[in-house]
């Protein structure tokens, strides 16, 4: 699950990225509101966590504009303003749920699976493609009645290519989903991981389109 962190702080950031990346998420930071912008709209999220305090666009402008865009993914808002007032402005400006600073990460983790788990229920939650069934929220898999185990790399990786039947993802687009945009990866990692990946749900599965990347099914594949 893939979370956009907003956030100017440099202590309280670097300890939400760690924090959340240990339960599981894959988490790109940026650090101005023009920047978190430009990621909400090139890029594709889970969900985003918002700081209000931010040197150039405040918070509440970004999920405005990020709103008036069309933009659907849950945000969860970090802010240190917490009179009632300040949190109903959020809530009709677009947030979906807000943590007062200092927020315990047990709690940010929770609170953002939570808002995935409601914005999934307007969508189908659990993947499947033929006889594979993937639970983004569960974090479980199976093939046919078998539960697999995979390590969080490899759930990653799983994840993004079954919710995208049909498109092929490069090696470069895969580290982004596993290991975020800041972090340096082996060369071979993804290599690596896609391989216990069709070890464990079958080598048929994860299709290699030579030169461009990884895919699973086609677009006419009724699977």
């Amino acid at each position: 699950m893939r979370v956009l962190l907003v956030e100017d702080d440099t202590l309280l950031g670097d300890g939400l990225q760690t924090g959340l990346s240990q339960t599981g998420f894959t988490v790109d930071w940026v650090r101005e509101g023009h920047q978190a912008l430009h990621a909400l709209r090139s890029e594709t999220f889970d969900a985003a966590i918002v700081d209000l305090g931010l040197p150039d666009v405040d918070g509440t402008e970004v999920i405005r504009r990020y709103r008036d865009h069309g933009g659907g993914a849950p945000i969860l808002v970090l802010t240190a303003r917490g009179d009632i007032g300040n949190k109903l402005t959020l809530l009709d400006g677009g947030a979906d749920d807000y943590l007062v600073k200092p927020a315990d990460i047990r709690e940010v983790a929770a609170r953002l699976r939570v808002l995935m788990r409601r914005d999934d229920g307007r969508r189908v939650p659990v993947l499947r493609h033929g006889n594979v069934e993937l639970d983004p929220l569960a974090y479980t898999v199976r093939v046919g009645e078998q539960t697999v185990d995979l390590t969080q790399s490899e759930f990653k990786i799983l994840h993004a290519l079954i919710r995208s039947p049909g498109t092929v993802l490069s090696r470069e687009r895969l580290e982004e989903v596993v290991y975020g945009w800041e972090s340096e990866v082996d060369s071979n990692a993804i290599q690596v991981h896609l391989h216990n990946v069709r070890r464990k749900i079958g080598a048929e599965v994860i299709r290699t389109i030579r030169g461009v990347g990884y895919v699973i099914g086609r677009q006419d594949d009724p699977a």
